[in-house]
């Protein structure tokens, strides 16, 4: 029986698996980067180990420093959870070598899928040779063989963009996961990414647990996913299942793991089979009822599977809820998440509380917020609802993105594939801010300021306040009255320095709004406080590009200097932050007037990297 368990991973999954071990009477051990010392999965856990090193690549990168924590701890298992070494098949060896138990497959079976070129050949298939591809091949994929999450992935167009992407993506596959292998395939624009979770133990028994589509991905990565895959018909799903389970036989499997397809004209293409827990595996849990970490446990202590597995009921969709700001290329966010809470009624997994800072080291994903319900209709409504009046208040997140995205009737009709972002972002980060949110701003700070509510004897002049919102500025005035705030064209019927109550157009309108520092939070629209009186040093030329987010500077295009003429949309420099690349373009066609950039050089947000003069 195993008593302790050590988790190989960091935030959300951590997180995730100590909450099982603890229902099953198990203690458990976190390992932790100096950038994770205080973080969530470091607080909860029994114990937790330092790994030294520069994060993450010198910390949870580094099977040897792992088992070597486990084995200081007085841990007698290992689970890897998802990412940095889950499909490592040296470090699985190097776990079982230890005399440790391992919570996933055997290291062989890792060996063959993990390895996306191998997986295929496995299954009777060939990636194509990055050499000979032709016009008649594009559009085509550079895909990194190793690892997942949408990183060391690229698509390619044309062929004369192939060299950058393969550079591309080698050089943000072997940041993300030490190897930097890439392949190239066909890339089908209008497929459906649909996969089957398995779980299969030593005994022979194999389990096909439904379908899940992940469709709606921004960047190759999933951002919502649902169980089952809707619209995907009996024989299918019973092909889908047939070749998963022959997959898992292929590699003698063991242990939770997803195989992946993608689903075109009714047709189903083997894309590669993850030898370890998904990020999605709640909906599947929904459904069928089940806890797949103490599955995997189970099965690690040796306990047989039952001959076929729960029935399932009901539907379930998550979203990954990310600080990332949609509107602006998916750049990632930092800072404070002051407060996160959810509505009862639906899961959330996270690796924050109140008060974390999130930082540039790993993936921006804050949570995973799961809705189940009878039918499909109803879980979209519950997530949609759960999320539209969820309390997220820091950086900027997608949870906007996510609201419309489950409401889009493409979605809502389960006619979505993998394009979908491609078709509709701009539409779906329009920005659409609540008018009254700068005025119950402006009146609850006031009445924070003042108990006596700032009242004067004599009329005067209306007090003013700016505020940035959807990046706009917006002005706001109001009045001291004997009878207490007043603005025009509402009646003010409460305020204070939390709850706003305006009645407009005869309907009452309630504002709940939060401060912290010149960053305000009413209701679900986030605004930032200006100054009175801008600072004239603070303005930036025209045609200034800054950092949006902190990372380094990995490149710069090949010959750029000051001097030279750039084309609108052209790429000047690549930052890498939270473990991806991040191109800033050119804003339009004109003169590279200034270049502060260089590789290797550390960049925060708002850091004037270049200026390109328009004529």
């Amino acid at each position: 029986m195993i008593s302790s368990v050590l988790v190989a991973n960091r935030g959300e999954i951590a997180c995730r698996i100590f909450r099982t071990c603890r229902e099953l009477g198990i203690r458990t051990v976190a390992v932790y980067s100096d950038a994770d010392a205080d973080a969530l999965h470091t607080r909860v856990a029994d114990t937790a180990v330092r790994l030294p090193g520069a994060a993450p690549a010198g910390t949870y990168l580094r099977g040897d420093r792992i088992v070597k924590a486990a084995l200081a701890s007085g841990a007698d298992a290992v689970h890897p959870g998802y990412g940095f070494l889950s499909e490592n098949d040296g470090f699985a060896r190097a776990v079982v070598d230890a005399g440790l138990t391992w919570i996933g497959p055997p290291p062989e079976a890792i060996e063959a899928m993990a390895s996306k070129t191998r997986a295929k050949r496995l299954m009777g298939l060939a990636p194509l040779d990055a050499a000979e591809v032709t016009e008649a091949d594009l559009p085509v994929l550079v895909k990194a063989a190793a690892g997942g999450g949408g990183r060391g992935m690229r698509i390619v167009r044309r062929l004369d963009e192939l060299p950058d992407a393969l550079e591309g993506a080698r050089a943000e596959a072997a940041s993300a996961f030490g190897d930097g292998e890439v392949f190239v395939e066909p890339y089908l624009e209008h497929g459906r990414h649909v996969e089957v979770q398995i779980l299969a133990d030593t005994h022979g028994t194999v389990w096909p647990l439904g379908t899940r589509d992940c469709s709606l991905q921004r960047r190759h990565q999933k951002v919502v996913e649902e169980a089952p895959a809707p619209g995907i018909g009996e024989e299918l799903t019973k092909e889908l299942h047939a070749l998963s389970v022959r997959a898992a036989r292929a590699v003698s499997y063991v242990g939770a793991g997803t195989v992946e397809f993608l689903v075109a004209d009714g047709r189903a293409h083997f894309l590669e089979m993850n030898t370890r827990l998904q990020v999605e595996h709640p909906v599947t849990e929904a459904v069928f009822g089940l806890d797949l970490v103490a599955g995997q446990i189970r099965v690690a202590e040796g306990h047989a599977l039952e001959s076929d597995p729960p029935r399932p009921r009901g539907h379930a969709i998550e979203a990954r809820l990310y600080a990332e700001d949609p509107a602006q290329d998916w750049a990632p966010q930092t800072g404070t998440l002051h407060r996160l809470a959810v509505p009862d009624g639906v899961r959330l997994d996270t690796g924050y509380t109140d008060g974390d800072t999130i930082g540039v080291h790993y993936d921006a994903m804050l949570a995973k917020v799961v809705a189940h319900a009878p039918t499909r209709a109803e879980a979209i409504r519950r997530l949609a609802g759960a999320l539209e009046s969820a309390a997220i208040h820091g950086p900027v997140t997608n949870r906007d993105l996510l609201v419309r995205s489950l409401r889009h009737e493409e979605f809502t009709a389960a006619r979505m594939d993998t394009g979908f972002y491609d078709r509709h972002l701009a539409g779906l980060t329009e920005p659409a801010p609540d008018p009254y949110a700068p005025l119950a701003a402006a009146l609850a700070d006031a009445r924070s300021r003042s108990r006596f509510g700032g009242w004067r004897n004599l009329p005067s002049q209306p007090q003013a306040k700016r505020y940035e919102m959807a990046g706009e500025e917006h002005e706001v005035r109001y009045r001291h009255t004997r009878q207490g705030l007043a603005a025009d064209g509402v009646r003010v019927v409460h305020a204070d320095a939390g709850l706003v109550v305006l009645e407009v157009d005869g309907l009452r309108r309630k504002f709940e709004v939060c401060r912290y520092g010149d960053q305000v939070h009413v209701n679900t629209v986030r605004l930032t406080a200006l100054p009175r009186f801008p600072d004239p040093a603070s303005q930036l030329a025209p045609g200034s590009l800054v950092a949006p987010m902190p990372g380094t500077v990995v490149k710069i295009a090949d010959g750029l200097t000051e001097g030279a003429t750039v084309q609108a949309g052209q790429g000047l420099i690549w930052l890498e932050a939270m473990k991806m690349q991040h191109q800033i373009s050119a804003p339009a066609t004109g003169t590279l007037t200034a270049l502060h950039a260089e590789p290797g050089r550390q960049v925060e947000p708002g850091m004037l990297l270049a200026v390109v003069q328009t004529p």
